[in-house]
């Protein structure tokens, strides 16, 4: 099976601030095994929308896979809490000015 690359957006880095040192090094380590297998087990898929979750502990990572390219997109990272508000919320926003 051949490496995906992973990407991160610059906004993850913004959310990383947010988060203690002790679950931003689980969650780097998360993200990083999503080059050897992008669905893992425990993965899912979110309704409505071309993005996966996995869970680390109280966090969510949203991420995008493009097979073609074998490129994960990292899109979000933050409290399982906050998460999906916020991509709920852009969504709308994005829908709003179509």
């Amino acid at each position: 099976m051949a490496l995906y690359k992973v990407h991160i957006r610059a906004s993850v880095y913004k959310d990383f601030r947010l988060i203690p040192k002790i679950e931003r090094d689980k969650i780097v380590k998360r993200i990083n095994s999503l080059a050897v297998n992008p669905r893992p087990p425990g993965c899912e898929k979110l309704t409505g929308q071309n993005r996966y979750r996995i869970r680390q502990g109280d966090y969510r990572i949203i991420y995008t896979i493009h097979d073609q390219e074998l490129i994960v997109w990292v899109v979000k990272v933050g409290h399982r809490r906050e998460i999906y508000k916020v991509s709920e919320e852009r969504e709308k926003f994005a829908s709003d000015k179509t």
